[in-house]
């Protein structure tokens, strides 16, 4: 598809991080938003330039109409829906862009992509995604890549016992951080451990005193990057880890269905919709996100380290939370990417693969809504 031709974007959900994507894009392209939930589509009622459709993307007639009058497609789905809807897609013949979180892995439907002529820019949110363009940035540009070291996550600002967090998606999503075995490297070997293991105690500026703990985020990067020690840890303020481990053992993530007085009730279910009223913000509440890369190798021959970090915050004057912002607007730039044509092969499309010039972009369009990565640079040795 040619950059120029770019005027129609489907977004498939209208959540927190949906609502800012279908904003930030509406000023420029004619935005169709589709989800089932007439509140989530109500409160994007009246903004210039959005178009809503009450539907699920399970209906397969419905989906297949709007994505034939996109250019492009903006995947904002539940985790659990994620890779049948990318499917979907592509087989209508339409470019993607998508943030969702599913389990199954997105290179397997690289080949359908080609077929169709279609680029699938996946995994594009803030991590997985920024935290892969910084990587593939480096591993572009450097002799050689010896680790990739990852932690980053979203907190509420102001701590309220007992979880002391709140949710920026949705809830089946961050319990399945918690649920699905982290797999990351060590030593050139894949390894495979339970999430929430090895947590460990950080100080961050601006933030305090964080947890860090291991969780299944390094996804294509274990595929597509040949880096000996690679791992990704989820950040929470402290003590998070041990009340998940608790509820995780006790049996409460499980989704096998117990028997309840004659009642089939799914653990997990239960569990979620507890936690989503626990977990909700409050209007006008404001929350953060914080993530530390590092990246380590040899660059013109001497061992040198890489350190990026960001700290943003919940927007106020847009009431724009900053999960919404940091995952929101980097899939908006990925949009505005396809729109220039500065990427266009066809394929699956993992953030790490798209070049250092697509970073640049995207980290430029980024920096232009606030989002911001400070970078530190250390020689190790000399050659």
């Amino acid at each position: 598809m040619q950059g120029s031709r770019v005027h129609r974007v489907l977004l498939l959900g209208a959540g927190r991080v949906g609502a800012a994507i279908a904003r930030d894009l509406a000023g420029e392209f004619q935005v169709t938003v589709l989800d089932s939930s007439a509140a989530a589509l109500d409160r994007l009622q009246g903004d210039a330039g959005i178009r809503t459709v009450r539907a699920s993307v399970t209906d397969r007639n419905s989906l297949e109409r709007l994505v034939a009058g996109a250019d492009v497609v903006v995947s904002a789905v539940p985790g659990p829906l994620g890779f049948e809807t990318l499917r979907r897609v592509l087989e209508a013949g339409a470019d993607v862009v998508d943030i969702s979180f599913f389990e199954q892995d997105a290179l397997a439907l690289d080949r359908l992509a080609r077929q169709h002529g279609c680029t699938a820019i996946v995994d594009c949110g803030v991590a997985p995604g920024c935290s892969n363009l910084l990587l593939g940035m480096h591993a572009a540009t450097m002799e050689r890549v010896d680790r990739f070291w990852c932690a980053v996550g979203g907190l509420p600002v102001v701590r309220r016992w007992p979880f002391e967090y709140r949710a920026p998606f949705s809830p089946i999503d961050v319990i399945a951080e918690y649920n699905r075995p982290a797999r990351f490297r060590r030593g050139g070997r894949d390894v495979t451990l339970p999430a929430l293991s090895e947590p460990e105690l950080m100080d961050l500026p601006g933030v305090g005193t964080v947890e860090a703990f291991n969780t299944d985020g390094l996804r294509t990067l274990l595929r597509t990057m040949p880096v000996p020690d690679m791992v990704e840890k989820t950040l929470r303020y402290p003590g998070f880890a041990e009340q998940m481990r608790m509820l995780r053992e006790t049996g409460f993530f499980s989704p096998v269905p117990r028997d309840l007085g004659g009642v089939r009730v799914a653990p997990l279910a239960l569990t979620a919709s507890l936690l989503f009223d626990a977990w909700q913000f409050e209007t006008g509440e404001p929350d953060l996100t914080v993530m530390r890369v590092i990246v380590e190798g040899t660059e013109a021959g001497r061992a040198t380290r890489h350190t990026w970090d960001l700290l943003d915050h919940y927007d106020p004057a847009t009431d724009t939370s900053s999960m919404a912002r940091t995952t929101g607007y980097t899939a908006t730039a990925a949009v505005r990417l396809l729109a220039a044509g500065g990427y266009d092969r066809p394929g699956i499309a993992p953030p790490e693969l798209l070049g250092p010039a697509a970073a640049d972009f995207i980290f430029a369009d980024l920096a232009r809504h606030g989002v911001r990565f400070q970078q530190q640079v250390e020689i190790l040795s000399s050659s």
